[in-house]
């Protein structure tokens, strides 16, 4: 029987999912808010389904009908999870043959550790508010997997980045900055190994809570200062943080620092294919798919 992957919001992660998946003979579907993103999924082999967020259109249900998995991408808001909001249909009614679901969180739900290493047992301290509408849609989907004995995860992923975004690219685009801020860390994860890794949960049945990131938690100067010397370009200066001209949601990352482990999820089997910046970087540049 053929498996069917839907994914909830097919950006950048998802698209990389359904990469993966489809490699593995699964059948792909993806949503997406507009028309015009709709051709672009089409051409990487996900079928493609406009969907807001909102309500669930006959063609988004009946795909759902069909669905043996589920990747949710979809960011919560303050009206928290689309497919856990007041008035929605139960998810078991909507997905009969689920086989098992992932949820794309992010490690911000850790909040601040002031440099600390943390793990999936860490307690949470979300500091800001879409960390907390995170934290929020998390217990839905877990709470939904224990009530339908169904292996859900909950995967935490770290900064993303890989072809087409890129420290290379802003070097490139000389958009690059070192930003100093004393002692800050930001842990990374590679696309690539995003679906790797959601393969490797489905495939082996398994839910709970795993953090998807690199081994190598380190200052965001440093990957500027590797894709400097890659690009044989000056290492841009550094910026002080304190001086530095930052949105509010680019400053509210730094205001958050722990080193995040990935052991669980090794322990478990998986091998990141891109473990460190440094190796993914320089596979990145060899490998020419940098530009994306």
């Amino acid at each position: 029987m053929t498996k069917h992957l839907l994914i909830l919001g097919a950006g950048f992660s998802g698209k990389a999912i359904g990469d993966v998946f489809r490699g593995a003979g699964f059948t792909i579907s993806g949503t997406t808010r507009s028309a015009e993103k709709a051709e672009a999924l089409r051409t990487l082999g996900i079928a493609p389904i406009v969907y807001d967020g909102g309500t669930i259109s006959d063609t988004l249900a009946a795909d759902m009908a069909g669905a043996t998995h589920v990747v949710q991408s979809i960011a919560p808001g303050k009206d928290g999870d689309p497919l856990f909001r007041a008035g929605m249909p139960a998810l078991s009614g909507l997905m009969p043959r689920l086989e098992w679901a992932g949820y794309l969180s992010t490690v911000g739900v850790y909040g601040d550790h002031k440099g600390s290493w943390v793990d999936e047992d860490t307690v949470l301290n979300p500091v800001s508010a879409r960390s907390v509408e995170r934290v929020e849609a998390e217990n839905h989907w877990l709470d939904y997997g224990k009530a339908s004995a169904l292996p859900v995860a909950v995967l935490r992923l770290a900064g993303i980045y890989g072809p087409g975004r890129n420290a290379l690219r802003n070097m490139e685009e000389g958009s690059a900055r070192r930003l100093i801020k004393k002692d800050q860390v930001f842990n990374r994860i590679r696309v690539e190994d995003i679906g790797r890794s959601a393969l490797f949960l489905a495939e082996n049945h398994l839910g709970g809570v795993w953090n998807i990131t690199d081994d190598e938690p380190g200052p965001p100067q440093d990957v500027v200062a590797e894709a400097a010397r890659l690009m044989d370009l000056p290492t841009p200066p550094d910026i002080p943080f304190e001086t530095a001209e930052l949105s509010p949601m680019a400053r509210s990352f730094y205001g958050e620092n722990k080193r995040v482990s990935n052991a669980k999820l090794k322990a478990a089997g998986f091998e990141f294919r891109f473990p460190n910046y440094r190796q993914s970087l320089a596979e990145l540049k060899a490998s020419g798919r940098w530009r994306g």
